[in-house]
C-alpha cells in the first residue's frame, strides 16, 4: 500500500502545465517517441501490481490506442449486447469475418492519468454495426485525436464524433460506410482503422474502402467539411502523417496504388509514387532525418521506402531505376505488415508481425541487426528513455535497448491480449489490453520522491 501511495504521489508531482502530451496514434506526428528525463520502467508484474500505478477495466472490445493531454487519458470502445458470443481471435492469420449483427454501443472514456479513475464516459452511438470486421479486429480500431480542447473519435462506419475535454458532444459527422477488405472481394470487410489527425484547426481523415476512397478535412470547431479529395485507392488501413518542413507542410498518405503527398490545408495532391497495386497497406508513414518512411503491404516483408520531401508530380521509378531525386533508397525486403516503424535516434526499427525485429541506419537503409522476439505483433513499437516497448498479441511487453547492438532488457506479462499501441506520458507507459487500461511506472522514481 505504501508503494502505491508513493507512486501516486510521484505521478501527481510530475503532472504539470507542461505535461507530456500524446495527442494521436503513436503520439506527436505518429513518431512513437516521447522525449523527456523521466525514468521509464523495464519490468513490472501486472498480477502483483508491481510497478503498476493503476489498472482500469474498460468494457467491450477496441484496438484503439490511448491518447493523452495534460492529466487526462482518452480511450474508446465498442460494446456488444451479446458479449458472451463475441468472436475475437488475437493471433488469427486468416481472412475470416466476425458476426456482429447485434446491437453495439460505441463509447468514449476519459481517465485521470494519475490514478486511472474514470472521470467521465459518453455514449457516441448505439445500433447494429454498418460494416463487418475481421475476427482479430474490433468495431473501434481508430485511435482518437486531441488538441487539448477537442477530442475527436472516428467510430468506423458509425461516424466521426467530437467532444470537448469535459465530455460535451460538440458535433458529429456521418462519413458513410467505411469497409476496407480484400481488394478483389467486396464481401470482405475487415474493419476501418485509419486514425484521424488534427492540424491547424482541421480534422483530417483518410478512408479507403470498397464503397469509397477519399481523404478529407473537417473544421474541428463545428465539423463542417473544408475539403475532400477522391483517391480511387485500394482498401487501406493506414493513417496519414504530416511532414513539416522549412518551406511547406506535406500530408503523407500510404496507399496500394500510390503513395502520395497532399497540401493539408487544401487537399491538393502534390506528388505521387506508384507502388504497383500492393494490397493491405496498414502502417502509418513516419518522418525523421528529413526523410519520409513508408512500409507495409502484402505479402509481409514487402519493400520499404525512404523519400525526400519537396516533390511535385509523379516521382515513380522508371524502368531500371533503383532510386531518383526524391526516393533516397528502397529496401527490397523487410517491410512491416501491420506495425508502424520507429525512428529513434539514428536507427529505424521495424518489427514484423512474426516478431522479427530489424534495425537499420535510418539515413542509408544499412541493416544493423535482425533478431526474433518470441511472439506475434499487431501493435507498433514506441520508445522513451533509451528503451523500445513492443506489446504482443500474447499479452507480453518486451523492452529492448535502443542501441546498435540488440539487448532485451525485460519481458512483462499483462495477462491479456495486447492489440493496441501503447502511449507514453511523463514517465508513464499506458498499455491498452483486451479488458483493461494500465498505467505502468518505474517504482524507483517514486522512491526518489519520498
Amino acid at each position: 500500500m505504501k508503494q502505491v501511495l508513493a507512486l501516486c504521489l510521484f505521478l501527481c508531482l510530475t503532472v504539470s502545465a507542461q505535461a507530456q502530451n500524446w495527442p494521436s496514434f503513436r503520439g506527436p506526428n505518429a513518431s512513437g517517441v516521447a522525449e523527456g528525463k523521466q525514468a521509464m520502467p523495464v519490468k513490472w508484474d501486472a498480477a502483483k501490481s508491481e510497478n503498476v500505478a493503476w489498472k482500469t477495466p474498460i468494457p467491450g472490445l477496441s484496438h484503439a490506442s490511448p491518447v493523452v493531454w495534460g492529466d487526462k487519458v482518452f480511450v474508446i470502445t465498442a460494446i456488444s449486447s451479446d458479449a458472451g458470443n463475441l468472436t475475437f481471435k488475437a493471433k488469427d492469420r486468416g481472412i475470416g469475418l466476425a458476426r456482429d449483427d447485434v446491437k453495439h454501443t460505441w463509447r468514449m472514456y476519459c481517465l485521470d492519468k494519475r490514478t486511472g479513475k474514470i472521470l467521465w464516459e459518453r455514449t457516441a452511438h448505439e445500433g447494429v454495426p454498418r460494416a463487418k470486421r475481421h475476427v482479430k479486429a474490433s468495431q473501434a480500431n481508430s485511435t482518437p485525436a486531441t488538441d487539448g480542447q477537442h477530442v475527436v473519435a472516428l467510430m468506423g462506419s458509425e461516424g466521426l464524433f467530437a467532444y470537448d475535454t469535459h465530455g460535451k458532444l460538440l458535433w458529429k459527422q456521418d462519413l458513410g460506410v467505411l469497409n476496407p477488405g480484400l481488394a478483389d472481394d467486396p464481401s470482405s470487410e475487415w474493419g476501418h482503422s485509419s486514425s484521424p489527425i488534427i492540424y491547424r484547426g482541421l480534422v483530417i481523415v483518410q478512408a479507403d474502402g470498397h464503397k469509397q476512397s477519399f481523404i478529407a478535412a473537417y473544421n474541428v470547431k463545428d465539423g463542417k467539411q473544408v475539403w475532400r479529395t477522391e483517391r480511387g485507392e485500394l482498401p487501406t488501413w493506414s493513417p496519414p502523417t504530416l511532414y513539416e518542413g522549412k518551406t511547406r507542410t506535406e500530408l503523407i498518405s500510404n496507399g496500394g496504388r500510390f503513395i502520395r503527398g497532399y497540401d493539408p490545408l487544401t487537399g491538393k495532391e502534390l506528388w505521387r509514387f506508384n507502388d504497383h497495386d500492393r494490397e493491405v497497406k496498414m502502417p502509418a508513414p513516419v518522418v525523421g532525418h528529413d526523410l519520409i518512411f513508408i512500409t507495409g503491404g502484402y505479402p509481409p516483408g514487402s519493400p520499404a521506402y525512404a523519400f525526400r520531401p519537396g516533390a511535385n508530380g509523379d516521382i515513380s521509378l522508371k524502368e531500371g531505376q533503383e532510386s531518383n531525386q526524391f526516393l533516397a533508397y528502397r529496401l527490397d525486403r523487410g517491410s512491416s505488415y501491420t506495425g508502424t516503424p520507429l525512428i529513434y535516434g539514428d536507427i529505424m526499427y521495424i518489427c514484423g508481425d512474426n516478431g522479427v525485429l530489424s534495425a537499420y541506419q535510418a539515413k542509408t537503409g544499412e541493416r544493423i541487426y535482425q533478431e526474433r522476439l518470441p511472439s506475434t505483433f499487431s501493435a507498433s513499437p514506441v520508445a522513451a528513455d533509451g528503451k523500445i516497448y513492443l506489446a504482443s498479441e500474447d499479452g507480453e511487453v518486451f523492452v529492448v535497448r535502443a542501441a546498435p547492438k540488440y539487448q532485451l532488457l525485460g519481458t512483462s506479462s499483462m495477462g491479456e491480449a495486447l492489440m493496441a499501441t501503447p502511449a507514453i506520458s511523463d514517465g508513464l507507459l499506458i498499455v491498452r489490453g483486451q479488458n483493461h487500461v494500465y498505467g505502468i511506472a518505474e517504482r524507483a522514481a517514486a522512491k526518489s520522491q519520498r
